[in-house]
């Protein structure tokens, strides 16, 4: 009789693998076709200020006289040293923080002179980065610059007027354009945090990643009535990006070039992200600039306090901005109480007047005409608190206490 040999262990586990293997490449080609957007967060995940070189960008040319900053003869390297808390309520340097929160340019501007510049490794102050959601910041200054252009008629004004397509879902039947841009639409969004699998499936993964954002759009459901309810979400300033192309009738990207880059002297391209080539802009958590660029959106409104004029929308359209409206219903959050007003964020706890656009991962562009300092913070990650008003305090030779409950 033959003996037949058994297979070796080793070829049995290799097998075994090889069959599994299988069956996960099959798997993952049958999930790309059935969903290949859920393939794409599944790859990408958690995007990072660099992620945006894998999508379909427009670029926003910049201008070819550019407004220049001055740098100070002496820089302020004594804010190396100076102390502030980080989110875990912990003292530390400020150099220290920075790195903690993986910080690839901290700029402070005062006067129209730099006199702090921190950039982390394989940065400066002539790379590009997205900045996330500050993109919704940018959004707003272009939409008062629509109203007074007369391409938006008002604020009031049911968005269905702009985009007919919306029509047919009774969801969008009684938003207006104020809703979107107070984050009071009503309509349903389910943002990341829940846990690993919830976040996978977070409309907040899904608007990032999507091809097709209009077609997700028109799906939108009501879960409140408009107007009644604030709520964070990517779903209104998408929706409003939409609206101001229509209205305008340009791609958003040039409007952007001709009405905001090119007028406040930026030096380089910028970029919005689209969905797809030709596709809509997300005007939620993708635009990307360099940090000095940024600073000089923050000037604008340096510019408007100082003499009245800028040379992109009304002073009266800025100060709608930073100033909270009476009907405002946003929570307040952290100990600087801020609220959330037009996508920009203002502190309520006194002394009042400062304000910033925010973005994850810790993008910040922080302005406080009080002090004429404007500050620009682009990060990998964020390591918390709000260090900006101990650091133009400290610059102003003005006294600053942390509230009691960040001192340990």
């Amino acid at each position: 009789m033959m003996k037949v040999t058994p297979p070796s262990f080793s070829t049995f586990w290799g097998k075994l693998c090889l069959g599994l293997l299988s069956v996960l490449v099959v798997g993952l080609a049958g999930l790309y076709w059935k969903s290949p957007t859920l393939m794409t967060i599944l790859w990408y995940r958690q995007p990072n200020p660099q992620t945006f070189r894998h999508f379909p960008q427009e670029a926003i040319e910049a201008n070819s006289h550019p407004f220049q900053f001055t740098k100070a003869v002496h820089p302020r390297r004594d804010l190396d040293t100076l102390s502030v808390y980080d989110g875990r309520h912990q003292l530390l340097s400020l150099t220290d923080y920075l790195r903690a929160g993986k910080t690839s340019a901290f700029v402070v501007i005062r006067n129209d002179s730099i006199l702090y510049e921190y950039y982390g490794p394989g940065f400066s102050d002539t790379a590009t980065a997205n900045v996330f959601s500050v993109a919704k910041s940018v959004l707003a200054i272009l939409v008062g610059v629509a109203l007074e252009e007369g391409a938006i008629q008002s604020l009031d004004d049911r968005i269905t007027d702009y985009l007919p397509e919306l029509k047919k879902n009774s969801a969008f039947k009684a938003i207006t354009v104020r809703h979107l841009l107070t984050m009071n639409s009503g309509l349903a969004f389910k943002r990341k945090g829940g846990g690993l699998l919830a976040d996978l499936f977070s409309d907040e993964a899904l608007y990032y990643y999507t091809d097709n954002s209009k077609q997700q759009l028109l799906t939108s459901k009501a879960a409140s009535k408009p107007g009644t309810q604030w709520q964070y979400k990517n779903i209104d300033p998408l929706l409003l990006g939409w609206l101001l192309e229509a209205a305008t009738h340009q791609r958003l990207a040039l409007y952007t070039q001709t009405k905001l880059w090119q007028p406040i002297g930026a030096a380089y391209p910028a970029s919005w992200g689209v969905d797809h080539a030709g596709g809509l802009a997300n005007t939620a958590s993708s635009f990307q600039t360099t940090p000095l660029d940024l600073a000089k959106v923050g000037r604008l409104f340096l510019l408007a306090e100082q003499s009245g004029k800028t040379p992109v929308v009304s002073a009266n359209w800025l100060s709608q901005l930073t100033h909270l409206d009476q009907t405002n219903n946003s929570p307040p959050k952290g100990w600087t109480q801020t609220r959330h007003q037009y996508y920009w964020w203002l502190p309520q706890k006194e002394p009042t007047g400062d304000f910033a656009a925010e973005g994850m991962l810790g993008q910040r562009l922080y302005v406080d005409p009080t002090t004429h300092t404007i500050i620009v913070h682009f990060a990998g990650g964020g390591a918390g608190d709000y260090p900006y008003r101990k650091v133009t305090a400290f610059l102003a030779n003005r006294p600053f206490i942390y509230p009691k409950q960040l001192i340990r």
